[in-house]
């Protein structure tokens, strides 16, 4: 499976990223918990490389707890602190002023000295499409500045917001990269619906994600679907779940377009359970 995604506002929105970094204090990188590598832009990481950075592993409550800890663990230096939020909820975000400040502590003290009283913390979002940065910023700024939507590059302009913790947010359009040279990369990104299914073969997509979760996730298709075994085949899957859901149509043939979607959107909205597609001790 070929993917190729880099529309023309991402090579905009990279010069962006690179001209307006000296006017914010630190970064605040979103990623999706349950992909942690594969939401990573590594030109973010070249980028950014100078500045402190707050890396939110958003979705926490669709990924696995302890695969989720793990990740922390495996993120965090002296310059990166990484914390498990929802941005939907809210749940985790308390952690970021108390975080920023310990990365900023030094500059701050150097402020304080020279007589600066109201520090404002400027603070720069990104991260590639669909991993929620509108939802985080309007989570921050108690209100929907930001828009938001279920489909990826909804955000295409920057713009700064204010919140009421001392923080400025300048927001950015998410950027992904030219191209995905690992293939599990590509299919992680499109599982999550970080790159627009418009472009992808749904019914091979699901395949590939039934093939996946077949192998580290097959209890949570058996309990979902009801089935009675897991089949070593991917598409015996796929027709047994067809199956149970009534997918069929005339000739007893499974409506594959059906059941992709269905599996896809189950997948994305956590019906499945918790899932964790990528584990810090494979990278």
């Amino acid at each position: 499976m070929s993917i190729n995604w880099f529309p023309g506002h991402m090579a905009k929105t990279r010069r962006q990223i690179q001209e307006s970094l000296k006017l914010v204090d630190a970064v605040i990188e979103i990623r999706d918990a349950r992909i942690v590598k594969s939401s990573a832009n590594p030109q973010i990481d070249e980028i950014c490389k100078d500045k402190p950075r707050v890396i939110l592993l958003n979705k926490s409550d669709l990924a696995e707890d302890k695969v989720t800890k793990d990740w922390i663990r495996k993120l965090t230096t002296d310059t990166v602190k990484p914390l498990a939020v929802n941005c939907i909820t809210g749940e985790g975000l308390k952690g970021i002023k108390p975080t920023l400040e310990e990365l900023l502590k030094a500059k701050h003290d150097r402020q304080r000295k020279k007589g600066l009283v109201n520090i404002v913390i400027r603070v720069m979002v990104v991260g590639i499409p669909n991993v929620g940065k509108s939802s985080f910023i309007n989570k921050m700024a108690k209100n929907n500045i930001a828009k938001t939507g279920d489909k990826p590059g909804v955000t295409k302009t920057k713009q700064w917001i204010k919140t009421s913790l001392g923080i400025e947010l300048m927001d950015t359009p998410g950027v992904l990269w030219p191209k995905f040279e690992d293939e599990a990369v590509g299919l992680n990104l499109a599982f999550t619906g970080a790159i627009k299914d418009e472009i992808m073969d749904i019914e091979e997509l699901a395949l590939r994600l039934v093939e996946r979760l077949q192998v580290n996730n097959a209890q949570r298709l058996v309990e979902r679907y009801k089935l009675s075994e897991i089949m070593e085949n991917p598409i015996d899957n796929m027709d047994n779940i067809g199956k149970k859901r009534g997918a069929v149509i005339s000739g007893g043939n499974i409506d594959y377009n059906r059941i992709a979607v269905m599996l896809l959107d189950e997948f994305r909205g956590g019906k499945l359970g918790s899932i964790s597609l990528e584990r810090a001790d494979e990278v």
